[in-house]
This record gives C-alpha cells, structure tokens and sequence, in this order.
C-alpha cells in the first residue's frame, strides 16, 4: 500500500504549483493604445514600438493592446477618454491636442521646422519634450505626455494643381481646428472648415469642401486620393503627434512599472519619426503608380513670405508655453 503521507505531500506540492502557475498568468495585464489612423502609419510605428518595448522591460507583465482607425473614437474623443481613464494610452496629433490645451497648437504653425531632418531631431530633443511635458501638465488634467511622434508634413490635395499662393484664394479647405490654421490659411486666401478626420472623405466627394491637407501617407492609406486626385507638396506644417498615458492608469503604476512606461515610450521619440517619413517616401512612390497628379515644384516662396511673421505672433498670443516651444524648436540645429 502506498504511503498516505507521501501522497498527501505530492498532492499539496502539485497544488501549490498550479496555484503558482494561475497567480503568474494574472500578472499580466492588458491595456488599451487607441489612434484614429489605419495600420501602417506613424501611429501604428509609434504603437509597435511602444507595446514592443514595454512588454520586453516588464516580462510580459504589461501587454498593450492596439484599437486603431477610430475604432474608440475620432481624436477629440480620445482624448476626452484618456483624461477619463477610459483608454490607458493614445497618441493624438498635436493640432487636436488643441481642443485640450491651446497652446499646443504653436506645432501647428506653418513652416516652424525647416525640413525632415529638423521635425526628426526636433521631436527627440529633451528639452523640446520636457517643455512639451510641462504644458500639458500645467494645462490640462487627467493625462500626461510621455512621448512625441510625427506623420511627416501636410501638404494639400485636391481636385485641382496648386502651383503658388495665389491658387488657393476663395478654395474651401478643411483644416485641423487649431487657431493658428484658422489664422494662416485665411491669409493665404483660404476658407477654412473645420470637421472629424473622418469626414474628411465625403466632404471632398461633395463638394463640402474643396480640398484637405495632411502628410503623403495619411493621404494614402485612407484613399484619399479616390476624391482628390492632385497632391500638392506645399510641406506647409509638420504633421506631429503627442503619445499620451491616463493620469488614471500612472497613479496605480508603482514606481518600477512608471519607469517601464517611460523608457519605452522613449523609444517612440527616438525612432518613429524617420520611420514616419520613410512611410511618406514609400507612400509617395505607390500614388505615383496608381495614377495620382504629384505637383513637386510648388513654389513656396509666397507661402513663407505670409506665414513668417505669424511665427512669432501667434505664439506669444497662444501662451508663455507655446512661445518656449517655438524657440526650442527654432534652436535645434
């Protein structure tokens, strides 16, 4: 007969492994990284990197879980869902981030950056990023900045070429609603209409408006093109992004995890945008296959000449942080 006592033991240890087993299977968690762009754009670049990094750092104890293409809302609502504690991570454009705290709309001003390599080495500089950070903190409430992104630049497309300035006067044109578009297209000659991204589409079918503006990729990937068969390249405005974590969620992380967090999120200011602009690149060669009109040489010249001095201007109306921003900008070099 076998020894009870033994079997007893062997049934207790067995136990006390699959209770082990269970506890270490609910270590992990899962949350939530919503955007309103498809898959194979900067925000999904951003997201890959984040959820990539973070489950490394953690052992697998914190998993991110994607919802892209609007699946949780248009920008504006995401981020009223951030701040609710309802989404535990998001990246928005920093031109909606608008709707929270004006004074993020000083990265919407026209021809801030100088060029690629600029939005690039702009957008990983820390003092760019802390002072980012430090606005939204002092600005708005239930969320935290913890990275920055970029889609590449806006141009603008529509049913017809644009060559120089002049060609957009009396156009109907649906913007980001930033109070700095809503300055600088009207100087150009512009109407400015406000709407969701999502509506974009319809709006250009119709004739609600007559053309729209955002980077080559964005363009692409939502076909666009299908209702504005010319893409200008006016590269008027840095197309950035603000990667966002519910002050929510931050206040239960211990310190170890907020660490985490951080460190990954790092890797979406250093390395997402090059690879944003690789997308536009790539993006940009597909059109050209399909058959869609690329204007490449439109003269800029007119654009800067109006938009230079609200550079200065609109910043310092939007705030002290806008007006740090713009010159931390400025002196990356």
């Amino acid at each position: 007969m076998k020894n009870p006592g033994r079997l007893l033991a062997a049934g207790l240890a067995a136990a006390v492994l699959a209770f082990a087993g269970g506890a270490g299977a609910q270590e992990a968690k899962h949350y939530r990284f919503a955007h309103d762009q498809q898959l194979n754009t900067g925000y999904s670049v951003a997201y890959d990197l984040f959820s990539a990094r973070l489950k490394e750092l953690s052992k697998g104890t914190m998993l991110v879980d994607q919802y892209p293409g609007a699946q949780l809302g248009q920008e504006p609502q995401i981020l009223q869902l951030v701040k609710a504690g309802d989404i535990d991570f998001a990246i928005v454009s920093s031109a909606n981030t608008a709707t929270i705290s004006p004074q993020a709309g000083v990265m919407s001003l026209h021809f801030l950056f100088r060029d690629e390599a600029h939005v690039i080495k702009a957008l990983a500089d820390k003092q760019v990023i802390d002072a980012i950070k430090a606005m939204i903190d002092e600005t708005a409430q239930g969320l935290h900045v913890i990275a920055t992104g970029s889609q590449g630049v806006r141009s603008i497309y529509a049913k017809k070429e644009i060559h120089n300035v002049g060609d957009l006067k009396g156009m109907k044109i649906r913007v980001q609603a930033t109070a700095t578009e809503d300055a600088i297209f009207p100087a150009y000659g512009a109407q400015t209409v406000h709407m969701p991204f999502g509506s974009v589409y319809t709006s250009l079918q119709t004739g609600v408006v007559d053309a729209a503006e955002n980077s080559i990729n964005v363009y692409l990937v939502n076909k666009h093109y299908e209702v504005a068969p010319v893409l200008n390249i006016t590269e008027h405005e840095a197309n950035n992004a603000l990667v966002y974590v519910s002050d929510k969620l931050w206040q239960t992380l211990s310190a170890e995890q907020k660490q985490w967090v951080t460190t990954a999120a790092a890797e979406i200011s250093a390395k997402e945008p090059a690879k944003a602009f690789e997308l536009e690149k790539a993006a940009a060669t597909k059109l050209k296959t399909i058959g869609v009109k690329i204007v490449p040489d439109v003269d800029k010249t007119g654009f800067t000449k109006i938009a230079d001095p609200y550079l200065d201007k609109l910043a310092k109306e939007l705030g002290p942080h806008a007006e740090k921003i713009k010159n931390l900008i400025r002196a990356v070099n």
